[in-house]
């Protein structure tokens, strides 16, 4: 059923005040997430605040899964069984930094106008966010590193990154082990089966906790 209910304004998001990270903070980091709003032009993204990581992938990969999964609820991130429903950049807050839904790319059906619109937002976004710490790069185990998905990577090369093969309960034990083996720094990854979730989340929680100390060096 279509999720009816109003998305709050990113305009009321409240100002962030960069403090010390203490570990026992990550406890609770992903299980008070809450959904702040959604951006569909660069001029209204939110001021810059705590850490923010960004999460891209072609449409249908499984993106606004992920994400739920990763943050333990079953509809905080919209899903979507039609390719390019999403348009909006959604920012999701985790206290101590937030994540952050970009548009699906590559669906061939959007009209180009539409088309030319997210990739100019996504670009400014990914172009200028000084709060940005690292990018998840999600893509269809079944169909990994299409070349927008190559393009991506080497646009983002040098920067921190974690390539999430979702979906990877569809594939045999055999197809895991065989696709581990050509994307060895790729992690596998299934909002059903919840593969792939702890380990996803202890390289965010990292990110985060870098962002943290450089914010508040001790």
């Amino acid at each position: 059923a279509k999720n009816t209910a109003a998305a709050p304004s990113i305009a009321r998001i409240i100002p962030w005040v960069p403090g010390r990270m203490e570990r026992r903070d990550f406890i609770r980091l992903f299980s008070q997430a809450q959904f702040l709003g959604a951006v569909a032009r660069a001029a209204e993204l939110p001021p810059p605040g705590p850490a923010e990581i960004a999460f891209a992938g072609r449409s249908n990969v499984g993106k606004s899964s992920a994400i739920n999964a990763l943050l333990a609820r079953k509809r905080l991130a919209f899903t979507s069984k039609t390719p390019g429903r999403t348009q909006t950049i959604n920012f999701y807050d985790i206290g101590a930094a937030r994540l952050v839904d970009l548009p699906g790319y590559g669906f061939a059906r959007a009209p180009h106008a539409l088309r030319a619109q997210w990739k100019g937002l996504v670009s400014s976004y990914l172009d200028s966010r000084s709060t940005l710490v690292g990018l998840v790069v999600i893509m269809d185990a079944r169909h990994p590193l299409t070349p927008l998905d190559q393009q991506l990577l080497d646009w983002w090369a040098e920067r921190p990154r974690l390539i999430l093969l979702s979906k990877a309960d569809k594939l045999s034990r055999t197809e895991q082990a065989a696709l581990k083996k050509t994307f060895s720094e790729a992690l596998l990854f299934s909002s059903t089966t919840r593969q792939g979730v702890d380990e996803c989340r202890d390289l965010l929680e990292q990110w985060i906790e870098q962002a943290a100390e450089i914010k508040s060096p001790r």
